[in-house]
């Protein structure tokens, strides 16, 4: 995974909640893809924000 496959709103909601960034950096490999490939699919950003939220709640 090269970091120019997150998806710039990604980035924005990852960057506004630590929590969930932590805790996507710690996922392996697959997971972290699992969530960007996701991230890719939202339309809006409370999809996106929703997204990051499952991030830190450790879904």
């Amino acid at each position: 995974m090269n970091k120019n496959d997150l998806p710039l709103g990604f980035c924005f909601a990852l960057a506004q909640n630590p929590d969930a960034m932590q805790i996507f950096s710690n996922l392996s490999g697959e997971k972290q893809e699992e969530f960007i490939n996701r991230a890719h699919n939202v339309s809006s950003k409370d999809e996106m924000q929703a997204l990051v939220r499952e991030l830190s709640k450790g879904q």
